[in-house]
């Protein structure tokens, strides 16, 4: 009997023999530590040289006989002084944050009713009209920026902020959408047939439902459309042509090089400065963010 019983004892599989390679130091290094350094040197080091850069007397920044290159010697702030109080930047600093969370805020509440109505509402041609929408993220601002550009000047709103704050939810929406429609798709439809019974309503449902539950994804979806606002250049370039009416990423290129000439003290301080506000952004909600990305919701 002690035979038979032992034979139908489940047979546990060890996997711990798989893991030995991350129990010596020399394989672990190998097999973590060097991977991850060489991944923390390529995606710090752009923001190392934009900081030293920033701090470096004009004399040394093409001086490499006497001076190092990826050190500074007498740091000076200067060009930050230079930057904040002898150009426009605070002020294409303000445009920027305010395109930013306006177009972002537009293209949320767009995003939010069309992907609820593509995954939640049974319709007829739901999936090919997510298809398409997800299509149109794919199409290439360099093609867009033509066709509005004459809607633009049609309207009479070219030169002014309104023009980027209208214009880019043209390629922020379809990527919201596309996003939200797979986060919606993780909320069990099971919540939403409750609140059917109950006697709710597709606005309540939506309102107090829903949307309690999406937020990392709307967090999310934020983050990245507030990302590619903040960085976007086509559509600045093109609809704004006063100085005080231009972005950050158009200010610092188009203002900051007079011909031949690279003010790389300020360059680098703009691009320091500019980089920062999306920085903050991911450090105060990368839990939202992550639990988005992983689906947050379980049923």
């Amino acid at each position: 009997m002690s035979q038979q019983t032992a034979a139908r004892r489940p047979v546990v599989e060890d996997h711990s023999e798989g893991m030995d390679q991350f129990k010596t130091l020399p394989r672990r290094i190998i097999t973590v530590y060097l991977p991850l350094a060489v991944f923390v040197f390529v995606l710090l080091f752009p923001f190392y040289w934009m900081a030293i850069t920033a701090v470096k007397p004009d004399h040394q920044l093409t001086n490499y006989t006497d001076y190092s290159p990826f050190w500074v010697v007498q740091p000076t702030l200067e060009h930050i002084r230079f930057l904040l109080f002898e150009t426009s930047y605070p002020g294409w600093l303000w445009n920027t944050m305010l395109v930013a969370v306006a177009s972002t805020a537009i293209s949320l509440a767009a995003s939010v009713f069309a992907a609820y109505a593509i995954e939640r509402i049974r319709f007829t041609g739901a999936r090919v009209t997510g298809l398409l929408i997800f299509l149109a993220y794919l199409v290439p601002p360099s093609i867009l920026f033509i066709p509005l550009a004459f809607i633009v000047f049609q309207v009479g709103i070219f030169d002014s902020r309104l023009a980027l704050i209208l214009t880019y939810p043209t390629f922020l929406i379809p990527f919201c959408t596309w996003l939200l429609m797979g986060y919606f798709r993780t909320i069990p439809f099971e919540l939403e047939e409750s609140a059917l019974v109950d006697g709710a309503t597709r606005w309540q449902i939506l309102t107090k439902v829903v949307l309690p539950l999406a937020v990392p994804g709307l967090i999310s979806a934020g983050i990245f459309a507030f990302t590619l606002s903040w960085n976007e250049f086509i559509y600045a370039l093109t609809f704004i042509s006063s100085s005080e009416n231009k972005t950050v990423p158009v200010g610092v290129l188009t203002e900051l090089v007079r011909g031949d000439i690279y003010e790389w003290g300020a360059l680098m301080s703009g691009a320091l400065l500019g980089s920062l506000p999306v920085v903050i952004l991911y450090s105060f909600f990368v839990d939202y963010y992550v639990s988005s990305m992983t689906g947050a919701v379980k049923e």
